[in-house]
């Protein structure tokens, strides 16, 4: 199997100044990223108020999910970067999880970015991607169902953590979740009605103009999430 790994770090700002300075990276930081070695794809991107999707801004949260062709490349940015030594200057909170790749499919900017790294154990923790680039002509009805679709996850027992990030507001959105093991995922994915019927509207109407679905087993993690381990459940 193959050696790479994605790691994917969520940025918490806490003061004005400090959320300014996090929405100029969303600029700025592509020079960095572009040159740091053994790194063979990365998006970063901002964030949507509360869980899931949602179209208004959280100006506080960024996320930055980075593929490594090695885990020694991953440890000698985070250790070592200049880059990352500016973000801990200004971040109230730096949490990275560590995760191999156990199944993708579709692509990313034309891209496949996720290579299999690992095979399933569905005892331990599962973090799920999903992204997608909406059609224009849609993006009113998709909106609106979106509220429906993600009932299922309000208080739900095996999901870990979840927030919706994007590229793009409104049109490139996606979504990252941890759970607790693959049967919560399975829960979700296959008794969830209003999950259900929102693929069946993504199939039958065609709402994506491209889209990704990625699986991965989280394996290690740094730094703290509102204050906590989202491996430690």
């Amino acid at each position: 199997m193959s050696q790479q790994i994605t790691t994917i770090s969520f940025l918490k700002f806490s003061s004005l100044s400090n959320k300014a300075w996090g929405f100029k990276m969303m600029q700025f930081a592509h020079k960095g990223l572009a040159k740091v070695e053994g790194l063979a794809f990365y998006r970063l991107m901002g964030s949507g108020k509360g869980r899931g999707f949602n179209p208004l801004p959280d100006w506080s949260v960024y996320c930055l999910l980075q593929v490594w062709k090695t885990e020694d490349d991953a440890h000698t940015f985070f250790t070592s970067s200049d880059l990352i030594k500016q973000y801990r200057d200004h971040t109230h909170e730096i949490f990275t999880l560590y995760m191999k790749n156990i199944s993708a499919g579709g692509t990313w900017v034309g891209k496949d970015p996720f290579e299999k790294g690992a095979d399933l154990d569905p005892n331990l923790p599962i973090a799920v991607i999903t992204r997608a680039t909406i059609k224009w002509n849609w993006l009113l009805r998709f909106w609106k169902y979106v509220p429906t679709s993600q009932e299922a996850l309000d208080g739900n027992a095996g999901l870990i953590y979840t927030k919706g990030v994007g590229e793009v507001p409104i049109i490139q959105m996606a979504t990252f979740s941890l759970w607790k093991d693959f049967e919560s995922v399975k829960q979700f994915a296959y008794k969830s009605k209003q999950h259900k019927e929102a693929i069946r509207r993504t199939r039958k109407n065609e709402w994506y103009k491209e889209e990704l679905f990625a699986r991965f087993q989280p394996y290690k993690s740094t730094g703290t999430w509102e204050g906590k381990d989202l491996l430690t459940f």
